[in-house]
């Protein structure tokens, strides 16, 4: 063999052992994926949609039930709210991601009685999905609005509503809103709505700081529901949404969600749940106490309010204030005013000197200080507008921005200004 030939045959074999080691490396390659893959990843997954559903998902329609229901809910779900702080609930416009959340809800938190006036499709849509939407308002004994052309008036004259430091305007007699010490947690019988708070009984002291609402002394019929014919009842228009200006109306709304949220989220016991609603209650009857003495402070000749809209009905009816008029004449902000009733608001506030007009953090105060301007114009009354905290919490700073604060600083703003 030459050489060249010998060269050849070594360079042949030499190629022949390379392509063979190339060929084993190759199946090596091939062979990898045959390996056994680990089983329990494939276990876990399968396993992943019979684990139970431990969130609880609430949605709340206003920051001021949000933030209600945020407090007693903690850490034990989810709470979302549709109204950001400082949005008019009469007049704000829900997304089609915010009919998508109350869709998605297990329980939807609602003021009702026409407070949220663009939500109500979105929220009948998702009852009739099966959500469970709980309205609080209709199931505190509201009052209601009475019009006379420039708003209504809460008085002793004419409407009922007076409550002066006798009464308190809600006698035993005619309110059956009892508060004994053997019933603190505020029970709601199927006819009650009573709410009794004279002097003698609406401090909720250590005696008497339940509520109790018994079939004997709630509100079944006209004839025994406080506010007949004779004194000047509440039959005379729709009935007033703003309910959470009343905070002993809200120690018993409180513990209404409270149950609610039991029923949807048993994994939190239900003693717990009623435990916190109880809490948050007695919170509430200690505002109560705080804010008679905070609006006790403005002198009787100085217990009128006018304000933007018809907000401030609860307050009056609790605290001892009279409606004098409103700006908006009606029972949402999205009325609208006319040149005639303006022109009577300004001679009712021209003939009972009043000294402040209220407009509100979720509307503008443009017909407040026009109000304003106009009767400092025609004489010598000086007149301040004064904003308050109303239909929605605050922004960060303001005092308002939980539901407590927002109580504490409309009724410190109001007392300043008339005192």
């Amino acid at each position: 063999m030459s050489f060249t030939r010998r060269t050849r045959t070594v360079r042949s074999l030499a190629l022949a052992a390379m392509l063979g080691l190339l060929l084993v490396a190759c199946g090596g390659v091939e062979e990898a994926p045959e390996a056994p893959e680990p089983e329990p990843a494939a276990d876990d997954a399968a396993d992943e949609p019979d684990e139970p559903d431990d969130d609880l998902l609430v949605v709340a329609t206003t920051s001021i039930l949000g933030d209600i229901v945020t407090t007693l809910v903690g850490d034990d779900g989810t709470v979302e709210v549709i109204m950001p702080p400082g949005a008019d609930p009469h007049g704000f416009e829900p997304s089609a991601q915010d009919a998508a959340m109350l869709r998605e809800a297990d329980l939807v938190i609602a003021n009702g009685l026409m407070l949220e006036e663009n939500l109500i499709s979105a929220l009948e849509a998702a009852e009739e999905e099966g959500v469970r939407v709980f309205e609080l308002a209709d199931k505190l004994d509201p009052i209601d609005f009475e019009f006379d052309g420039h708003g209504h008036s809460h008085g002793e004259e004419d409407h009922g509503h007076s409550h002066g430091e006798e009464d308190h305007g809600h006698g035993e007699e005619d309110h059956g809103h009892s508060h004994g010490e053997e019933d603190h947690g505020h029970s709601h019988g199927e006819e009650e709505h009573g709410h009794s708070h004279g002097e003698e009984d609406h401090g909720h002291g250590e005696e008497d700081h339940g509520h109790s609402h018994g079939e004997e002394d709630g509100h079944h019929d006209e004839d025994d529901h406080g506010h007949g014919d004779d004194d000047h009842g509440h039959s005379h228009g729709p009935e007033d949404p703003h309910v959470w200006f009343d905070p002993v109306r809200m120690a018993d709304g409180v513990q209404l969600i409270a149950a609610e949220l039991a029923d949807v989220f048993p994994n939190v016991d239900a003693a717990e749940w009623e435990q916190r609603g109880q809490d948050y209650a007695d919170m509430l009857m200690e505002i109560h106490e705080e804010l008679e003495e905070i609006l006790g402070a403005v002198p009787e000749e100085n217990r009128q309010l006018v304000t933007n809209h018809d907000a401030l009905g609860y307050l009056a009816d609790r605290y001892g204030f009279e409606v004098l008029g409103t700006v908006i004449p009606g029972a949402t902000t999205q009325a609208e005013t006319d040149a005639r009733s303006f022109a009577e608001l300004i001679e009712t506030v021209e003939a009972a000197d009043v000294s402040a007009v209220f407009a509100e953090n979720t509307d503008s105060t443009v017909l407040a200080e026009q109000l304003a301007s106009e009767v400092i114009g025609r004489g010598d009354l000086e007149v301040e507008v004064v904003r308050i905290f109303t239909d929605a919490l605050g922004e960060e700073g303001t005092g308002a921005e939980t539901y407590p604060g927002l109580l504490r600083t409309t009724a410190t703003l109001i007392a300043d200004a008339l005192s």
